[in-house]
């Protein structure tokens, strides 16, 4: 499995960005692909997941009505339209993929399949 995200960059206050996920190597029917993030200093956190093959939703707290999740099916892409951005949004923002773990799971044990992060700003 592959994962790429890309997207990233600086915004300021209130302002939005959409982080993209390029997923292949592997039938993701069976598998949820999420959303986590990482700020300096700070231990890694979920931001959101997606189950492939339905499409149902999960977010995290500090997210949820801010950030949207979605995916292609036949592009085999993952999306984060993130709204309304604060600066404590900025990390760096990591695509993830769990083929393993009941629905929904939000621990980044549950994911065994990681992509290199991008880069989020947020200025005040």
């Amino acid at each position: 499995v592959q994962l790429q995200a890309s997207g990233g960059g600086f915004v300021q206050t209130g302002g939005s960005l959409r982080l993209s996920c390029a997923a292949s190597g592997h039938s993701f029917d069976n598998y949820a692909l999420g959303w986590f993030r990482q700020a300096p200093g700070e231990e890694r956190e979920f931001v959101a997941t997606i189950r492939w093959l339905t499409g149902s939703t999960f977010y995290a707290d500090s997210v949820r009505g801010r950030f949207t999740i979605s995916r292609d099916v036949a592009k085999t892409m993952v999306y984060l339209q993130m709204n309304l951005l604060q600066p404590e949004d900025t990390a760096i923002y990591y695509c993830a993929a769990s083929g393993r773990a009941g629905w929904p799971t939000s621990l980044l044990s549950h994911y065994e399949f990681w992509g290199r992060g991008t880069q989020v700003t947020v200025s005040s």
